[in-house]
């Protein structure tokens, strides 16, 4: 395993809410971490996307559902089947030779996301009588009021799930749900119409930048092997054979990505995500006059803002005021209502739209803000570079 994350990427494969449109995909992103993709949420059709990206589908190892609306988790089963060798098998008490090819050695592909996830899952590879060729793991987010050890279901596990855990909040959060040498993700509650994660990537603290020329005389002077520079980039402490101390430069904090799902107020998690160098927020509805053609006579600001929190969701200032609130350095907004286009790199008339939502989000949040497009790419880099 590598000391270090060579890259962090984002690349947004469906940015459309409730309903996709030529222009947007349900929702879905991927988080490349170094080699590995992580994804959050998956919704129908993810794996067409996916194709068209520069993500690759192999490299998947975990999937971080937010909740379990359609929109954000119908295109897993298929993605599931797809990325782990999936076939269509035969019914109960038939014996079928795919079913032995499975490797007990094979690590799981990883799964995590409130109650019912499990159940989701379990239910549609049964019913479509779905084999995998590798195997899968359901860890479920537990909301104090849901039960401690049932799942939504009577079926018996899937010949390929793995026994998954169910894990408790502790003050209000789920701490550490994944933990690495390099990385952790922590999660927490955000309101919505129904029970709702959102989840915060933490890269470890990483080695500080090292000015050769502060240690390479000395090491040279005593002769000692430059293998040594790799301990002092670690941080380390160096005693040389003339009783020189050399000290490596200090960590510096590693990067920071919070990644909501949909939400009319996210406040819960706002301690958890303080800091972030990328805040991912929904900006699902907006009120765009004199821009947005479809933009209704008798509304307003706050009758468009209240109109969305009563279904759960947010406008680009409620996005940019959350922003704000948690010190980010970069709004990513996503999740827009189908009558925002998504070709605003190519269309003159969408990019007025987005232009003017990115300016609503602009008014409360003094950072970078960006409109989220389909198969868009974003690097995360540290905060002082």
């Amino acid at each position: 395993m590598p000391s270090t994350l060579s890259s962090i990427n984002i690349t947004f494969l469906g940015t459309a809410s409730a309903q996709p449109s030529s222009t947007r995909n349900h929702s879905s992103l991927a988080l490349r971490l170094g080699g590995d993709v992580w994804l959050f949420d998956c919704g129908e059709a993810t794996q067409h996307q996916v194709q068209r990206s520069s993500v690759k589908m192999g490299k998947i190892r975990k999937v971080f559902i937010t909740h379990t609306h359609g929109d954000h988790i119908f295109g897993l089963l298929p993605l599931m089947a797809s990325s782990m060798n999936g076939a269509g098998g035969t019914v109960e008490g038939v014996e079928d030779a795919r079913t032995q090819g499975q490797t007990e050695n094979s690590e799981p592909l990883e799964i995590y996301g409130p109650l019912g996830t499990r159940a989701y899952i379990r239910n549609g590879l049964t019913y479509t009588h779905t084999i995998l060729g590798s195997p899968y793991v359901v860890h479920e987010l537990r909301f104090p009021t849901d039960p401690h050890t049932e799942d939504y279901t009577q079926l018996a596990a899937h010949s390929s799930e793995l026994p998954g855990r169910n894990i408790s909040q502790v003050d209000g959060i789920w701490s550490n749900i994944y933990e690495d040498a390099l990385v952790s993700v922590s999660a927490a509650p955000i309101l919505h119409s129904v029970p709702c994660v959102g989840y915060v990537v933490i890269e470890k603290p990483v080695p500080g930048k090292m000015d050769p020329k502060q240690y390479v005389p000395h090491i040279k002077r005593t002769k000692t092997p430059m293998s040594v520079m790799s301990r002092l980039q670690r941080g380390e402490t160096v005693t040389l054979s003339d009783g020189t101390v050399l000290e490596g430069p200090a960590l510096r904090p590693g990067r920071k990505i919070t990644i909501l799902g949909d939400s009319y107020d996210p406040s819960p998690i706002a301690k958890l995500a303080e800091n972030s160098d990328i805040l991912i927020h929904e900006a699902t509805n907006a009120h765009l006059p004199g821009v947005d053609p479809d933009t209704k006579p008798d509304d307003s600001y706050e009758s468009v803002e209240a109109r969305a929190k009563s279904r759960g969701h947010s406008t680009p200032q409620m996005a940019g005021a959350f922003a704000t609130r948690i010190c980010a350095r970069r709004l990513l907004l996503n999740h827009f209502s189908a009558r925002y286009p998504g070709d605003d790199d190519v269309d003159e008339g969408a990019r007025r739209v987005m232009d003017a939502i990115k300016a609503l989000a602009v008014e409360k949040f003094a950072g970078d803000v960006v409109c989220a497009r389909d198969l868009m790419s974003v690097d995360v880099h540290f905060s002082n570079s």
